[in-house]
């Protein structure tokens, strides 16, 4: 499954690379986010929380920041094992400077296989779909506010906090299993892109 589309934010090309190419600040918006441990600069592990109606699982799933071009491009891919199922994902984003700003186009990939994707059905799609909405808006809403700060700091081989960057209720609802989703009228960027699209 394949998604992409654009976005636009008030933050420089670099400032937008830096925050994007450094895991301790993108890792956190992925939904369902539980910890994080990392190997080093470009390799790290996530856990999510893995809900599928009534099931709970958790996936523990093996990052690499696979491109890294300051300040145009930066790519992430991953792969791991939920309820004996194979998943991979991977997300890239590529940077265009504007006078207001920077243009984000993304594109956002995931596959699940084996006993996973058999419960999920025709449920999958729509699934992956919600999941990488969510870290999109995540992203744009940290890429518009100031103060997007990480979380502290995890030293190599030692698993992250498990609190998720929080957001004014103002903002977005929250909940203590998924990252927020911030409304669409609390984007000040000006982002007259078009809509969220599966390829």
């Amino acid at each position: 499954m394949n998604f992409s589309g654009e976005f636009i934010t008030p933050r420089r090309p670099d400032e937008v690379y830096e925050f994007l190419a450094d895991p301790y600040k993108f890792a956190p918006l992925l939904p369902d986010f539980q910890s994080m441990t990392m190997q080093d600069s470009t390799y790290f592990t996530v856990r999510l929380n893995v809900n599928l109606g009534s099931l709970r699982s958790t996936a523990e799933i093996k990052m690499e920041l696979a491109e890294a071009v300051a300040p145009t491009r930066a790519r992430y891919k991953g792969q791991g094992v939920a309820m004996g199922s194979q998943i991979t994902l991977g997300a890239g984003f590529d940077l265009s400077p504007l006078p207001e700003g920077t243009r984000i186009a993304w594109q956002g990939e995931a596959g699940v296989s084996g006993r996973l994707a058999a419960m999920a059905g025709g449920m999958l799609e729509p699934l992956v779909r919600n999941n990488l909405q969510k870290l999109i808006d995540a992203l744009r809403w940290a890429l518009t506010y100031p103060a997007a700060q990480p979380l502290r700091e995890v030293a190599p081989g030692q698993a992250g906090p498990k609190e998720q960057p929080q957001i004014p209720a103002a903002a977005a609802e929250t909940s203590s299993a998924e990252l927020a989703n911030p409304p669409a009228e609390t984007d000040t960027s000006g982002d007259t892109s078009p809509p969220f699209r599966p390829q």
